[in-house]
């Protein structure tokens, strides 16, 4: 049964690669983590989503690449590409296992403190639970879009998007309540929509330089492709990235939400939530008085 390990049924394996693969012996696709419990960035021919992205990721393509370099899009339970080029040497650099919820027919509600712990047990219907180094993961049969800040000290982790495999837990797998679906339904000041910035030009300006298709889109494709390219700092990296977009582009109008989910994707591919890319943007914004 593809929830059969995350029901207690988990086998001693040694290793990174042998827990992979015992997952991936009961269909959860799963996928290495680097330090700082993120994805592997993309390799060079993947980098600025040069490759057309995967279309588990609703990009242009297909990408055929064999490699970990598009975050949850690359989890799989194929047992010839867990355990070969590329992805035998990611198993050597990783310091932990991720998970596809998904991916796997199952719904993680990601608890990250004891407040959160504490309204969980009283206002869900019990299911499995895995503890994590600050909470826990409440686990469900059943998908739904992943959303993050639902309320305070919680998120939700399932179709498109990751989850550390913490082991089987405890407890009895339910099916996915109505009232996990409902959090997603709510309007959450903490994760706004991404927003295009128009302001104008200053006087006597003329045409903004920046509407050249080719300038613009040169200048969006070297963001990208220094946030994909990251090894290490990854939140500085993609504020300082934001930074420099916005200080060349934004104050003249170029920008569109289309230039925007660009950014905020390549981030998000290597691990930063949709939360942490509005706010670093909305810091950047703040930062350069927009």
């Amino acid at each position: 049964m593809t929830q059969a390990t995350l029901q207690g049924r988990a086998l001693p394996a040694p290793g990174l690669l042998g827990t992979a693969l015992m997952l991936a012996a009961h269909g959860i696709p799963s996928l290495p983590l680097r330090a700082g419990k993120v994805p592997f960035g993309n390799c060079p021919a993947c980098a600025g989503n040069a490759c057309g992205g995967r279309p588990s990721m609703k990009l242009q393509g297909p990408c055929q690449c064999p490699g970990v370099c598009h975050a949850w899009a690359a989890a799989t339970n194929d047992v010839v590409v867990l355990t070969s080029p590329p992805w035998a040497s990611a198993w050597r650099q990783a310091v932990c296992v991720a998970y596809h919820p998904g991916g796997a027919g199952l719904t993680v509600v990601d608890l990250d403190d004891a407040d959160a712990i504490a309204w969980a047990r009283t206002a869900l219907p019990a299911t499995r639970i895995v503890p994590t180094t600050r909470g826990e993961h409440w686990i469900y049969r059943g998908t739904m879009t992943s959303h993050n800040g639902v309320r305070p000290g919680v998120d939700i982790k399932s179709t498109m998007a990751y989850a550390r495999y913490l082991g089987p837990g405890t407890g009895t797998m339910t099916d996915l309540p109505d009232v996990v679906r409902a959090l997603a339904m709510r309007e959450h000041p903490a994760r706004p929509a991404p927003r295009s910035v128009s302001l104008p030009t200053g006087p006597g300006s003329g045409r903004c330089p920046h509407r050249t298709p080719v300038f613009l889109e040169r200048g969006i494709a070297m963001a990208e492709q220094r946030i994909t390219a990251a090894r290490s700092a990854i939140h500085a990296t993609v504020y300082g990235t934001f930074l420099a977009v916005l200080s060349t582009h934004g104050r003249c109008g170029c920008l569109t939400d289309t230039h925007i989910t660009r950014l905020f994707t390549a981030a998000q591919s290597k691990g930063e939530t949709a939360r942490h890319c509005t706010d670093a943007w909305n810091n950047a914004l703040t930062t350069l008085g927009l």
